[in-house]
């Protein structure tokens, strides 16, 4: 008794022994449930693996990006107009090294793989070793751009051939991890020919920063095209592409026959007398086609950031302190502006030599014969005798008297002869660039006509030639509220406003065709890559300016400029050469700088080519003149009208009367005697004034009214920054563009 209490004192006897039994049965049937259910879930998730393993497998290794590549497009050619390349674009490869495949047998993959590279490129093989080592878990690094096929092909071979000898030797050695993928690269085949209407695309390949490259750059540009890969059903590699879509083809007006032969010349110009610049256009004057058009600006247009030793190091640091300075104004208008001094205290030397690098290459890059400005002198003179003919206040048979000078709003204003031409008809005037005779004919057609016919003509508005960075020379030409009678006087002759060479040119075949005004440009036709024409560029007829009547007439009187006057220079042997010369005193006068020029055609009965040449300050000891320019002219219309099929006249005496007989027989008396020049009165063509000067008193005055210009006066102008665009249109790269100067 004593010994059951104590097992169990106070309580029932068995009570404790009867419910851990029961626990214990309970715990056991949960344990086995949740085994059962276990096994149960994994059976399941085995199941769906087996069943989905393919599916999760094509997910994970169609999201791996080497799966999926860009597939470059092709940028399209630039051709001239008789199908020669221009501009092309070559296949190039890139070498990619795929570390991670390397490394995955290193003992055999790494060596072979080294010494290949090594043995076909010239590589270091501690650098290529280093590196592969270094970037183990990489797939992709691409280790050099632009390979040649030949490079390409020679390491493929190489690798071919090792593999296949190692695998016969029963050896794993193995050539692995390395392949070239595909780009493209642009070709300039003939270097810096055309350069300026050509033009490049920056370092990317993908924008044209000046010329057609730049203007068509929509055009020429593609799509990429890509290709994906995926594991299909069987858990194989499948790709899907979808092809790059290429440029378009730009088939240019240029004729790269003429373009050679007008550089030729340049060059031969610029090594043989020299001039601070020289340009010359070359057009089809019945439908605005440019053929050629060059100036002593010329880059290589496979290296176009090659200065060539053209500026030293003290020009571009000069010319970066001064476009650092006018950038920093620029952008703190608010603010003192800083002085050429304290550019350095905001600037560091290496922004100011990228500033003046920059410029440097915007003058390079500049299009001297669309963005820079002058002023054009007597080519000017047919279109103020063209609008005298066209309103009717001169027939043509009129004759002038000149007595050297005309006294035109308180000023004396000399003529080319400052002795005098005597009297001399409208033609003769041309023939002889006379200022005189020029002055009395603006006179007479007052200046709100002669503005009109100013406007009718172009000057003052850019021509909308299809290239980039044309000058826009509104500001450089006078409205009828601020043209008083001396700038009517100067105007006349081609002084005191501004043009380009495109616009006078534009402006010359307009008289000469017969009255139309073509919008110049250089593309007649855009091809897709299968050749078809996908947009034709036709001549687009823009205004007319003068009547056939008109044009009859100043075709003759130009004639007989090259015939008889002072274009003489021009003339090409057996050929109807018409034209006008050239010869205008540079502002200031009195440094006596000038630009000479020469604006001509042939045949002078139908003219199909017009060459204008314009030559900026001529390294000559002497007065320069426009015979300059005239001989230039002359040997590149001696070399290109053969080549256009322009055949010289059987007889010289037919065409003299062929331009007789178009025009009513000439009134008047001529002083003959006048034209023949003597040694003492002899003077070059020039657009020359003598200095104002001042009479006794109730004379003349010493000031021009307000709004008057004095003889050393230009028309308002504005700096280069904002009369040409060329810096900010045409010149922008990779880098961020610097407005040009000058």
């Amino acid at each position: 008794m004593r010994t059951s209490r104590h097992n169990n004192p106070g309580g029932k006897p068995g009570k404790k022994r009867i419910f851990t039994e029961d626990m214990r049965k309970k715990l056991a049937i949960a344990v086995i449930v949740i085994t059962l259910a276990l096994f149960a879930l994994i059976y399941v998730l085995y199941d769906i693996i087996q069943e989905n393993q393919d599916n999760y497998n094509q997910i994970v290794l169609s999201q791996q990006d080497y799966e999926s590549r860009p597939i470059p497009y092709r940028r399209g050619d630039i051709m001239d107009r008789n199908g020669t390349y221009l501009a092309t674009t070559q296949k190039v490869y890139n070498l990619i090294l795929d570390p991670r495949q390397i490394m995955s047998d290193e003992e055999n993959f790494l060596e072979p793989s080294v010494s290949a590279l090594v043995q076909v490129f010239g590589y270091d093989p501690n650098t290529i070793r280093t590196l592969i080592r270094e970037n183990a878990s990489k797939q992709y690094i691409r280790y050099e751009r632009q390979l040649e096929y030949e490079q390409k092909n020679a390491f493929e071979e190489l690798k071919k051939s090792t593999n296949e000898k190692n695998a016969a030797d029963n050896s794993k050695a193995r050539i692995r991890g390395v392949w070239f993928e595909e780009e493209y690269k642009r070709i300039y085949p003939y270097d810096s020919l055309g350069c300026s209407i050509i033009g490049f695309v920056n370092g990317d390949g993908l924008e044209g920063a000046v010329g057609i490259e730049r203007s068509y750059n929509d055009s020429l540009t593609g799509i990429n095209g890509r290709e994906y890969g995926y594991l299909n059903d069987e858990s194989t590699l499948e790709r899907v592409i979808k092809s790059a879509t290429n440029g378009d083809t730009v088939v240019s007006t240029i004729d790269l026959k003429i373009q050679d032969v007008v550089e030729k010349n340049i060059r031969q110009w610029m090594e043989e007398t020299g001039s601070k610049h020289i340009g010359v256009l070359v057009m089809n004057p019945n439908n605005g086609e440019i053929l050629a058009m060059a100036s002593e600006r010329s880059f290589d247009l496979n290296n176009p950031r090659d200065l060539g030793g053209r500026y030293t190091e003290e020009e571009i640091w000069e010319a970066g302190l001064k476009e650092a300075q006018d950038t920093y104004n620029r952008k703190h208008k608010e603010e003192t502006p800083i002085t050429i001094e304290q550019v350095e205290e905001h600037f560091s030397d290496e922004e100011i030599r990228s500033y003046g690098q920059q410029v440097a290459w915007n003058q390079l890059w500049r299009n001297y014969c669309i963005s820079d400005t002058f002023e054009p002198g007597s080519p000017q003179k047919i279109f103020t005798v063209a609008a005298a003919l066209e309103e009717g206040v001169i027939n043509g048979t009129e004759s002038f008297l000149c007595d050297g000078y005309q006294e035109v709003g308180g000023w004396k204003i000399a003529c080319v002869k400052t002795s005098g031409h005597g009297n001399l008809t409208v033609t003769e005037s041309l023939m002889q660039s006379c200022n005189d005779c020029m002055m009395q004919i603006a006179a007479m057609t007052g200046k709100g006509r002669f503005i009109k016919y100013q406007k009718m003509f172009g000057f003052g508005a850019r021509t909308g030639i299809d290239l980039p960075g044309e000058a826009d020379t509104k500001s450089l030409v006078y409205g009828e509220e601020d043209m008083n009678a001396s700038s009517l006087a100067t105007n006349s002759f081609g002084q005191n406003y501004n043009c380009t060479m495109i616009q006078m040119a534009a402006a010359y075949c307009s008289v000469i065709n017969g009255g139309s005004y073509y919008e110049p440009h250089v593309v007649k036709q855009i091809l897709n890559e299968q050749g078809a024409v996908v947009k034709r560029v036709d001549p687009k007829l823009v205004r007319e300016t003068v009547s056939e009547s008109t044009a009859r007439y100043i075709r003759e009187a130009l004639f007989r400029t090259v015939s008889e006057g002072t274009g003489k220079a021009a003339a090409v042997e057996g050929y109807e050469i018409a034209g006008k010369t050239g010869t205008g005193e540079k502002y200031p006068r009195k440094n006596k700088k000038y630009l000479v020029s020469f604006c001509g055609f042939a045949p002078a009965l139908d003219p199909q080519v017009l060459v204008y040449v314009t030559i900026d300050e001529p390294n000559v000891e002497d007065q320069a003149h426009s015979s300059y320019a005239s001989g230039v002219f002359q040997k590149i219309m001696t070399e290109i009208l053969p080549y256009m099929n322009i055949f010289p006249i059987s007889d010289p005496e037919d065409t003299e009367n062929d331009m007789e007989n178009m025009l009513p027989e000439r009134e008047g008396i001529t002083d003959n005697t006048a034209l023949q020049e003597t040694e003492e009165t002899k003077t070059y063509e020039t657009d020359e004034y003598v200095e104002p000067r001042q009479e006794e008193e109730g004379g003349i005055p010493a000031q021009l009214p307000e709004g008057a210009m004095a003889a050393g006066e230009t028309a308002p102008q504005e700096t280069a920054e904002e009369s040409s665009e060329a810096g900010e249109e045409s010149l922008e790269s990779s880098e961020e563009s610097l407005e040009s100067s000058g």
